[in-house]
């Protein structure tokens, strides 16, 4: 509640029905915008603007690749719980705010806005599909001209597949936020000795006797992609932020929604 009154990412005039607030008259203004009851109070003229209802549309993609179901040994939650409970919390107050959401890939994919398409993508999350990948990449979707997009996800998979996803998302001047969810050890690397590391699907395994040796080179690949994904933020216009599941999701929620209602 605190989060759905404290933000509102379409305050401002236009064309609507619920009064915002008066301003002085300016030169231009037409004379019918005048009102003149509150004209009658004082010496100035006095214009009564309305806020602007034209909803905007946000589509959200909810990554749910294999790799998603990692949970390391003290993870609360998987990766995938946390990205579902971040996809509908945040559809929640967007519809709260008058907006249209709809879910990537899945069948809740049409923007629409109310508590019905919030029941829809709830059942679509529950219900899953069958040939999920080990690695997620963004669906190559229609979106909405001068829309709003949330991708979560790992971003594990290939950067040669994902990147190209997020362009055909900004060709279509849409602007959004990536968040990128990671269990903590996927970022700490605490293995030790022999590991065989072996991927959630079993398309990829690898052993090693000397885990603890890999770790420099882990975490400096993992830089490299994290700031790959980044510098396509930076060079669209869009945002990008990083969230651990041991982490409470309250915090992720505020950021992802205030990157969506354009507060840097």
């Amino acid at each position: 509640m605190t989060v759905a009154y404290g933000v509102h990412g379409r305050r401002r005039a236009g064309q609507g029905e619920n009064f915002w607030q008066y301003r002085r008259a300016m030169p231009g203004d037409v004379l019918s915008a005048v009102d003149w009851r509150r004209s009658g109070r004082s010496d100035a003229l006095f214009i009564r603007e309305k806020e602007w209802e034209a909803a905007q549309t946000v589509s959200i993609w909810a990554d749910d690749a294999l790799s998603m179901d990692y949970r390391g040994p003290k993870a609360p939650r998987t990766k995938a719980e946390r990205a579902r409970l971040l996809a509908l919390a945040l559809s929640v107050l967007l519809v709260k705010a008058g907006e249209r959401v709809s879910l990537l890939g899945t069948s809740a994919a049409q923007p629409r806005s109310g508590e019905t398409q919030l029941r829809r993508m709830a059942l679509a999350m529950a219900q899953g599909r069958d040939d999920r990948p080990d690695f997620g990449v963004p669906p190559q979707a229609r979106y909405a001209a001068s829309g709003k997009a949330v991708f979560l996800s790992d971003f594990m998979g290939d950067p040669d597949e994902i990147l190209p996803a997020f362009g055909h998302a900004a060709e279509r001047n849409v602007s959004g936020c990536f968040l990128q969810i990671l269990d903590d050890t996927e970022e700490s690397f605490p293995f030790d000795g022999r590991t065989v590391f072996r991927s959630v699907g079993g398309s990829v395994e690898f052993e090693t006797q000397r885990a603890r040796a890999l770790r420099d080179a882990y975490i400096q690949r993992l830089t490299e992609r994290r700031a790959r994904i980044s510098d396509m933020a930076r060079r669209t216009g869009w945002q990008f932020g990083v969230h651990h599941t041991s982490e409470s999701p309250r915090k992720a929620l505020l950021w992802l929604y205030m990157a969506v209602g354009g507060h840097g």
